[in-house]
């Protein structure tokens, strides 16, 4: 089974839109949480255009009423996001390379140029429990040094399998596969996570040939779904698909 982290940063967004508390949050990651979500993550950005840093501790207190739902927290290891991060303690950390004014994550780590940051964020992180995931693109040649760098498992960043799987499914998986092919016979002891315009559409194809992955985190998607079947309905689809 893969577990169904619901991102909720565009209702963060909705909410942020009028300055105001509706819709809380709270309310919504606790919804999400009673629908079968199996995790809540929240990526806040330096100008908390959604999400926000004292979020984290309103949503960390509410996924720790459950004791089987993990928090998830994304963003760029800058000072000010490892150390609200290692106050609140998350479940899991998902670092991602995007710059202050990125519109979303847009690519992931180049292993090689980054090695001494992430050799030491990482490291900070699990010094304290904290599991790290790491944001990388569809390409062996970017994942140079990441034996080193360790973290607990990787995000693939599925934006190019999303956007070429309509043409050719089997060509938009084939990075992957070599990606995790190689990683399982290099660096067996990571784990894979999943996320970036996955959807009702595409996710099964993405589970059944890369069934290893543990997590996906949806949020876009899912939010647009709920427009349309509303938040309960939608919840129940994608978990049919991750529950396979």
């Amino acid at each position: 089974m893969t577990l169904l982290s619901v991102n909720i940063n565009k209702f963060a967004l909705l909410r942020n839109s009028r300055e105001t508390n509706h819709p809380d949050l709270e309310e919504i990651a606790k919804k999400c949480i009673q629908f079968g979500a199996q995790g809540i993550t929240l990526h806040p950005r330096p100008d908390e255009r959604h999400a926000k840093f004292s979020d984290l501790p309103i949503i960390s207190k509410l996924v720790g009423n459950y004791s089987n739902i993990e928090f998830n927290i994304e963003g760029y290891p800058s000072e000010k996001f490892i150390n609200e991060v290692n106050k609140t303690k998350p479940n899991q950390v998902t670092l991602v390379p995007d710059p202050p004014g990125a519109l979303t994550s847009s690519f992931g780590w180049d292993c090689l140029k980054y090695k001494s940051l992430l050799i030491d964020v990482v490291k900070n992180f699990q010094q304290n429990d904290i599991r790290v995931s790491l944001f990388v693109n569809p390409s062996i040649e970017s994942l140079i040094n990441l034996s080193e760098i360790l973290p607990d498992r990787i995000e693939l960043y599925t934006f190019d399998f999303a956007k070429n799987f309509n043409s050719d499914q089997e060509k938009a998986i084939e990075p992957y596969l070599k990606v995790v092919h190689f990683l399982q016979q290099n660096i067996p002891s990571i784990s894979y996570n999943a996320g970036h315009d996955l959807n009702l559409i595409n996710l099964n194809f993405l589970l059944t040939k890369i069934p290893l992955i543990k997590e996906v985190s949806i949020g876009h998607a899912l939010v647009c779904d709920a427009l349309e079947y509303g938040l309960k309905d939608t919840i129940q689809k994608y978990l049919t698909i991750t529950k396979r």
